[in-house]
Parts: C-alpha cells; structure tokens; sequence
C-alpha cells in the first residue's frame, strides 16, 4: 500500500500554501504562511505525482460494492469505496513531504471515499466516446462540469496561472493546467446550495492518458473569491446564484488511459462532506449512485455536440 500523501485530502488547503500569485499580494493574509510558499513547479509535481500513485493503488486498496448503468453509455460502471481511518491520516507526515503543511488541529474521524471505474469502447458514436472527445474533460474540468452535469449552478474562475506555467516544465507531465474555481452546486428545497472551493490541476500523462486532480481551499480571506466571501448575494445574475449557500468540501482524482486493447478506462474517485445538516451517513448512501450519473451524463452532452 502507498503511503497517504498530504495534499490530496479532506481538509482545505490555505492559500498562504499554494505557490505565488499576483493576485495574492494584494491580500495581507494572502502574503505570508508558516513556511515559504512552494515554487510553482514543485507543487504541481508533488499534487501530480500523489495523484498518481494514489489512482495507481485504487485496485489494491478499494472494495468493489456493485455496478450501475449510466445512460446513455453502453458500458456499466463499477462502484467501490475505501475508508481512511483517522489513525491513517494521523500517522501521514504533513509537514515533512516534499511539499510541507500543516497537519490539522482536529483528525476526529476518517476519509469516505468512492470511486467509479468504466471502461469505453473508443468510438464516436452513440453510448461512447474516443479518447479525443474524453479529452474534453481534461481541458478545463470545471467549465465541462457546469455543461453536462445539470445540478452544477456555475464554475466561477478566481484565479489561473496560465502565464506562470507556460514558461515551466514538469516531469512526466505535458500540457498541465491550474486554476482556483468555486463550484455551485443546487440541491432541492429545503437544503441550501452547496459551494466548493477547489484547486484543479490537469495534465497530459503520456499521449493516451490524462489525470485531473482536485483539492479544497480555503478561499474565506480572498475578496476575488465570489461564494465564499458572500458577494453572490449582491452580484450574482440569476436567482440560483445569489441563494444562500453552505460551503461543502470536495477533493478528487480522475484519470482517463488508453488501455492495450485500445479501449479507454475512465476512473474518478472523491471524498467529500457537504456540511450543513445532512448527515454523513445520508451523504454515504447517495455517493455511489450520484458518482455512477456523470458517466451518463457525459457522453450524453458529447453525443449532443456531435450533432451540433
């Protein structure tokens, strides 16, 4: 078993953690950290490379609980879960990797994770996709999500470093991308909308394969933010984005290979609590099948623009 990295987990980053940023020298509380910020490089290695090796161990680690239909997608999707113990996240060096933070002030209980694995035939057609078309994940996750996913409200870009990374390369990977969005998500009454402040980065394995990493933040003290300091009230442009919100945390890795057979395995696995007042076991129960959706609802937005 792969020891458990420090960044891909349950508890928001601060923003004092992630590498420099023009827009945070703006910000006092932005500036300075406990320890020096990460180079640019550094970080998205080190996020990069814990993803990795965590998707890696998926097979080894994880229990199969079933599998599900998606439609429109031919292929079924297997559905399994771990448990992360708190004895395990306790046991993690968070300020001795490569990229250091501090460890969290309270680890009272585990990490729920799930993860759906699919496997495509790699066709433009009906029920399926080739890889060029899964490619559509990769090139900015948050923006696919709020078009085929129906309960994502918005995906609000805060901030992105496109210039910074243009200038750098990183080993292993090729075509990385990073940005800070805050994701809504609509829940039906009476539950408020939920809002999730994440790090996304996604990068070009090799020429068949590509992996999408997901971390939470902590965007309270950034006024650029948009749910998270409250400015959706008074700003928002529909009704559904100015609703009061519960911020949710959400952490993620999804990776989409070509497979020798030439078919494409599509993986997602998260861990996620949606805070508020729905109980975690509530919120246990619905994942699977909730996860299970997006295959479907994936390929059904692809197959649309086909015909666009």
């Amino acid at each position: 078993m792969t020891p458990l990295g420090n960044l891909i987990r349950l508890y928001p980053l601060p923003i004092t953690h992630l590498p420099g940023h023009p827009e945070f020298e703006a910000v006092q509380s932005a500036r300075v950290g406990p320890t020096p910020r990460p180079s640019l490089s550094s970080f998205i290695k080190e996020a990069l490379d814990q993803a990795t090796l965590f998707a890696d161990d998926v097979s080894n680690t994880y229990k199969e609980t079933g599998e599900k239909s998606s439609t429109p997608a031919t292929a079924r999707v297997a559905l399994l879960k771990r448990q992360i113990t708190s004895q395990e996240l306790s046991d993690i060096q968070w300020g001795a990797q490569t990229i250091p933070r501090l460890a969290p002030r309270h680890i009272a209980n585990g990490e729920a994770w799930f993860a759906r694995r699919s496997v495509h035939a790699n066709e433009k057609r009906d029920g399926t996709a080739d890889f060029a078309e899964f490619e559509r994940l990769r090139l900015n996750p948050p923006e696919a999500e709020v078009q085929y996913t129906p309960d994502v409200v918005d995906a609000f870009r805060v901030l992105d470093w496109e210039s910074e990374i243009g200038r750098q390369s990183f080993e292993g990977y090729t075509d990385v991308r990073m940005w800070v969005y805050e994701m809504c998500h609509h829940l039906p009454w009476p539950v408020y909308n939920r809002t999730f402040s994440i790090l996304v980065i996604s990068a070009k394995t090799s020429g068949s394969s590509f992996i999408i990493v997901r971390i939470p933040l902590d965007l309270s003290t950034l006024p650029q933010a948009f749910y998270s300091s409250g400015r959706h009230i008074r700003e928002g442009d529909t009704a559904q984005k100015r609703k009061p919100l519960v911020q949710g945390i959400y952490t993620s890795i999804e990776r989409v290979k070509t497979l020798p057979n030439q078919s494409i395995e599509w993986m997602m696995t998260m861990s996620s609590d949606a805070g508020g007042s729905l109980p975690m076991p509530m919120q246990k129960l619905a994942v699977p099948g909730e996860i299970a959706k997006d295959v479907g609802f994936f390929l059904k937005w692809i197959g649309e623009g086909r015909g666009a």
